[in-house]
């Protein structure tokens, strides 16, 4: 990638907090680093903001929510038609910029951009879709009228694995449904969402109803948001752990709450499984975004009677994924986001091999310069292993053999998360018995890939509660009036 056309992305990116319409430096002057994940190179340092700012921008929220909740359901649509529309213009240049703060290969950045930009499309269209209710009383007098109304200024928080699609999934929602919003990235990748508040101005987004404030002390500057009357509804992705603090932060105002949190995906390959079929959706649902994927499957059980196949052709497909910054076209898989993570996989991995399991490719980083993890896959990964218990969050692909369904299932749901589930089978019998039976809000039949913006997306148990897409996704954002009307 010419050092001229990287250079023009990132200098075209604000910089700055954007509160009430508005471009400005953090209150304290204050910045904040953003790292090239490949090289541990600085390549921008944008405004670090503290809880003064964050107040601001919850003012400048609470001031624009009138005039946006009564602004009229196609008006707030084409607004966001716009918005998908110059999304999908400017993806080339949107790409790069994405792959330079978080890592990922230009082509799944562009392929990320796509997905951001249909959650525009969506919410474009569910926004004139809102509905109530009409009905006559059961005795017989008078009617009952439901009204959905916009529930108010939102906190957004989104993590820095998808920078661009995780806003969309949350701003456009809130858009459609007539909510203001202040929006909270995460500190690894802020340039994407500066970004996404310059292209939503330029789409007609009024000054105030998004405000994004970039901070390195996330609890410091949200705390005064949370413990504020004013706001009405948190939507987090992230992990189990800071969701539950915020959620607990979050009780005293009674909030609104949705969180989408950590998972630990189970991969099921039954004996009359399309092998090749399973292999092709491991590698999507293991490497895609280098398996730093709330989504991305965790533990791979597979039947005996394949077990060896599966493995074998798993292997001989991880080879052929090579490892270098994102910005390399030949690039298939990237760097991990942060020596933290780096940190983590091999601890992962270094315990599973500690404990019996077999690396049959990879195993070790790669070195740097960057935070580079090679394409791994372990056999013989004993229960006892973290990594069956841990999101690794990595490119390490865990091979457990199972000898009946029963036994796929409990393995499976032995988790304390629900987000995800994997199977591949050729039997539509056991197809539905299996899916009805797994513990997950979603589960990927004969494919690796489940995300899609026009459905609900969301878990249970300790993955979260709400959704995200779909036509659930927009009534996270509407509050249920009754209207007792008596003729």
């Amino acid at each position: 990638m010419p050092d001229a056309t990287i250079e023009k992305v990132l200098t075209s990116v604000p910089r700055q907090l954007f509160i009430g319409g508005v471009w400005r430096p953090a209150t304290d002057g204050r910045t904040l680093a953003v790292e090239d994940p490949a090289t541990g190179a600085v390549i921008a340092e944008v405004a670090d903001a503290n809880a003064d700012d964050a107040r601001d921008a919850l003012d400048a929220a609470v001031a624009a929510q009138p005039a946006w909740a009564a602004t009229p359901p196609r008006d707030r649509g084409e607004i966001l038609r716009r918005a998908y529309q110059l999304l999908t213009e400017r993806t080339t240049d949107l790409a790069l910029l994405m792959t330079l703060e978080m890592g990922k290969p230009v082509a799944e950045s562009a392929a990320e951009i796509t997905y951001a930009a249909e959650f525009f499309r969506w919410f474009a269209e569910e926004a004139v879709r809102i509905e109530g209710g009409f009905s006559m009383n059961p005795a017989g007098k008078g009617r009952l009228v439901v009204l959905r109304q916009p529930v108010g200024p939102c906190l957004l928080i989104t993590p820095w694995n998808f920078p661009m699609a995780m806003g969309t999934r949350k701003i456009g929602p809130a858009v459609a449904a007539g909510c203001t919003m202040v929006l909270k990235p995460a500190h690894q990748t802020p340039l994407s969402s500066l970004a996404l508040a310059e292209l939503l101005t330029e789409a007609g987004l009024p000054p105030g109803v998004l405000n994004v404030v970039t901070t390195s002390d996330a609890g410091e500057t949200t705390a005064p948001l949370l413990a504020d009357p004013r706001l009405r509804k948190l939507s987090f992705t992230g992990s189990t752990a800071v969701g539950q603090r915020l959620a607990a932060m979050a009780a005293d105002q009674l909030l609104r709450i949705s969180m989408e949190l950590g998972g630990n995906a189970p991969f099921l390959v039954f004996g009359d499984a399309d092998v090749e079929a399973a292999v092709s959706g491991a590698v999507i649902a293991k490497l895609r975004n280098g398996g730093e994927a709330c989504t991305a499957a965790n533990r791979f059980y597979v039947h005996t009677s394949v077990a060896q196949e599966f493995t074998d052709r798993l292997v001989a497909r991880f080879a052929d994924m090579p490892v270098g910054p994102g910005t390399d076209a030949t690039s298939k898989v990237g760097p991990l986001i942060d020596r933290r993570q780096l940190q983590k996989v091999s601890e992962l991995v270094d315990d599973a091999v500690e404990k019996g399991a077999r690396c049959l490719i990879g195993g070790r980083p790669l070195g740097g310069p960057g935070y580079f993890y090679p394409p791994t896959v372990l056999v013989d990964t004993p229960p006892d292993a973290r990594l069956l218990r841990e999101e690794i969050f990595g490119p390490v692909a865990p091979v457990v053999t199972f000898e009946d369904d029963a036994d796929a299932v409990d393995q499976a749901n032995d988790t304390e998360f629900g987000l995800v589930s994997y199977l591949f089978t050729s039997s539509l019998d056991r197809a539905l018995r299996v899916s009805e039976a797994l513990e997950t809000g979603m589960v990927g039949l004969n494919q690796g890939l489940v995300s899609n913006p026009a459905a609900p997306f969301g878990g249970v148990k300790h993955s979260g509660y709400g959704r995200e897409g779909g036509h659930e996704g927009i009534n996270e954002y509407l509050e249920v009036k009754y209207l007792a009307v008596n003729l």
